[in-house]
């Protein structure tokens, strides 16, 4: 008996169709995160940050070495609570503000302090970070009969005409970078799809002689 095979190439055809390419998971992937970064970059209220800078002077029987040094210090000690309670006062904001929205920053090279405040509000960042900055140096020169160090306004802080907050397309263009990233991370991740297994051939019988058929008769 002869056996025919039967094949259904067809199935298999229209599953690879309809799959779509691999690289649809990171354009989704950099579309959505453009679109989310976007309008997060839109919705969120603008930040503005000032900075108001102090300088450390080293007095009689010291030297800039010292004044370098005590600098550092007191860029450690402009946030704690001592200096932020009197601030709190001339900047309008409770304490737990200031503690949030002030950064000290101080150079390695140059004895010099530079107070930042953070606020929705020109304004009040410039107030704050003016006030933080004046207590910083009462309290610093409170002791410097001792220290042989004194510190000193170097410039107060301005209103900023500008926010600091990151821009509705800088937002956009960092969400559609993550977006892609996760779209190549889930790509790699994804279990690979098996190749589909061939059909097994279908038989029916040959048809049989016209001899062996008169042959069984």
């Amino acid at each position: 008996m002869t056996e025919y095979p039967l094949r259904h190439h067809r199935p298999a055809r229209l599953t690879r169709a309809r799959a779509l390419p691999p690289w649809t998971l990171v354009a989704a992937g950099v579309l959505a995160g453009g679109l989310l970064g976007g309008a997060y970059g839109e919705l969120k209220p603008p930040v503005y940050t000032a900075t108001s800078y102090v300088v450390a002077v080293p007095t009689e029987g010291s030297d800039t070495a010292s004044a370098l040094g005590f600098a550092q210090a007191y860029g450690r000690v402009a946030t704690q609570l001592a200096v932020l309670g009197d601030a709190q006062r001339q900047a309008g904001v409770p304490v737990e503000t200031l503690r949030a929205d002030v950064r000290t920053a101080t150079s390695p090279d140059a004895p010099m302090v530079a107070v930042s405040a953070t606020s929705g509000r020109p304004a009040e960042a410039a107030g704050m970070a003016d006030a933080v900055a004046r207590s910083l140096t009462r309290h610093a020169n409170a002791t410097k009969s001792r220290t042989h160090v004194e510190l000193m306004e170097f410039s107060r802080a301005l209103p900023p005409t500008a926010p600091s907050s990151a821009s509705a397309g800088l937002t956009a263009l960092v969400g559609a970078s993550a977006g892609g990233l996760l779209g190549g991370l889930a790509l790699l991740v994804r279990p690979r799809r098996r190749s589909p297994e061939p059909a097994r051939a279908a038989t029916v019988p040959a048809p049989a002689l016209a001899a062996d058929a008169r042959g069984q008769l």
